[in-house]
């Protein structure tokens, strides 16, 4: 049989024609490959490729499979793996000019190494902006990457590399990291569900900078039920990762097949009282409202945050102060310090002269309070309902507008789950008048990450979108 488009196929229906060997390895494997070649000219989502090696990678996998062995649940899946995080035999450039010529690494971080184990055909290094440093993806060494849904706008970031390419039909599945959002942003703003677990669910390692304040990785796909399934192959604990989770008791893509609709949630349109595109928030309340009709107790929440708090005395300096900048300390002064991305050496050397060590010490302590504060409001609820953004989609380098006006902070409502440490998923709600995806947040308790990817889950079917981006093919 032919290679289906991987937009229209599950990841675990694809793994499980080539377990019973309707598809080969090596033919998934190609189609991934033919995919690149005709599609990534236009999206720039891939940054390196290794045709060779995944050839070579698949070919063992089929040997294996005609000799009757298991090779695990993510059989033949070809995987991008996100720029920020090691893959055998490839450069982690981390989009940064200072790391462009350094060596191939000689192993696989632990989640790219349980994906390996688990079947998976890791293919190439998706595109990220430097450091992730943004909700955008572009950088200097290898440019912007663009939307499947228009080649004129962003597919958010960081992991918009990522995000591109399964959306684009490039691949099925691929890694991304959440520091502040760099998951659950372009997914929405590719029509995707998404999940950020809760912090060490999915270990990493080698421990990136930040590790323990800010930033979690994990699989990516179109449809929450393909994201659990490859939650599945590398979830558990690790002692690369001090945070690291016990594995699930039971398998969390089963508990998906027939998802609990949340009895309560509250629904929090802004919850820091700012500006919201009412697009988003007219798309979002309709969806919650589709919660309501089967039954679940919707209670509208008004200002939680304050919202100059959560970003400027909290997150800022945890992600400019303790988690990237200390890589770029030494750069200051030098001819590199030209090359970063300019709006991060603005920031950073801002960082730089004001983040001290009572800083960070006060940052981490509200991170705490905030923690508290949105267990209290949560009390009684099994999730909060949110956007995931402020505003639109915006074009690359710029930022996204609020009911048509550009505005800075319009992805400010996702880094209250990395401060507080909470799970968040996203799906899709709609779509704005242009065209472009709208994203409604789900922030669960704390490590409820079932209960997340249940209730991502049932939105999913009741709202019955199965959004592919029009008019491209490959051929």
């Amino acid at each position: 049989m032919d290679v289906p488009d991987f937009r229209t196929v599950s990841v675990e229906a694809l793994a499980s024609m080539v377990q019973d060997r309707m598809l080969s390895a090596a033919a998934v494997t190609e189609h991934a490959l033919e995919r690149i070649e005709a599609l990534n000219p236009q999206f720039n989502a891939f940054v390196a490729l290794d045709a060779d090696d995944a050839r070579r990678q698949a070919a063992t996998f089929d040997e294996r499979l005609d000799a009757g062995e298991d090779v695990g649940p993510l059989a033949g899946i070809p995987v991008g793996v996100k720029d920020l995080a090691d893959a055998k035999g490839f450069v982690t450039t981390r989009g940064a000019m200072h790391l462009r010529d350094t060596a191939p690494v000689a192993a696989d971080s632990t989640e790219v190494a349980r994906l390996r184990a688990a079947g998976a055909v890791i293919v190439g290094k998706t595109n990220t902006p430097e450091f992730g440093c943004m909700g955008d993806t572009y950088n200097n060494v290898f440019g912007a990457t663009w939307n499947p849904w228009n080649l004129g706008r962003s597919p958010g970031g960081s992991s918009g590399g990522t995000a591109a390419a399964i959306m684009s039909g490039m691949v099925p599945a691929g890694t991304g990291s959440d520091g502040g959002g760099s998951i659950r942003i372009p997914s929405a703003m590719c029509g995707m569900s998404g999940l950020k677990p809760s912090h060490g669910r999915v270990p990493s390692g080698p421990p990136p900078l930040g590790l323990l304040d800010l930033s979690c990785v994990g699989p990516m796909a179109r449809r929450i039920r393909d994201v659990a399934y490859c939650l599945d192959a590398v979830v558990g604990p690790h002692p690369s990762d001090l945070r690291s989770l016990p594995a699930p008791v039971e398998s969390w893509r089963r508990a998906l097949d027939e998802p609990s609709v949340p009895r309560r949630v509250l629904w929090a349109p802004s919850f820091d009282g700012g500006p919201v595109d009412s697009e988003i928030v007219a798309s979002c309340a309709a969806a919650v409202e589709r919660l309501a009709t089967e039954g679940t107790e919707v209670v509208e929440a008004g200002t939680l945050f304050d919202p100059a708090d959560l970003v400027s005395q909290a997150f800022v300096p945890l992600f400019l102060g303790g988690s990237i900048g200390p890589a770029f300390r030494a750069l200051l002064g030098t001819p590199a310090w030209d090359e970063v991305t300019d709006w991060l050496a603005v920031a950073l050397e801002d960082a730089f002269e004001n983040v001290t060590v009572d800083t960070l010490a006060r940052a981490r302590q509200q991170c705490g309070e905030l923690s508290m504060q949105l267990g209290e409001a949560m009390s009684g609820f099994d999730a909060v309902l949110m956007p995931t953004m402020a505003g639109q989609t915006p074009v690359v380098g710029g930022d996204g507008t609020i009911d048509g006006v550009e505005i800075e902070n319009w992805v400010r409502f996702t880094p209250l789950a990395n401060l507080t440490r909470r799970p968040a998923g996203t799906v899709c709600s709609g779509f704005t008048g242009d065209g472009m995806p709208i994203g409604l947040s789900v922030l669960g308790h704390q490590t409820d990450d079932v209960g997340v990817l249940q209730t991502v889950a049932v939105l999913e079917d009741l709202l019955g979108l199965d959004p592919i981006p029009p008019d491209i093919d490959a051929g």
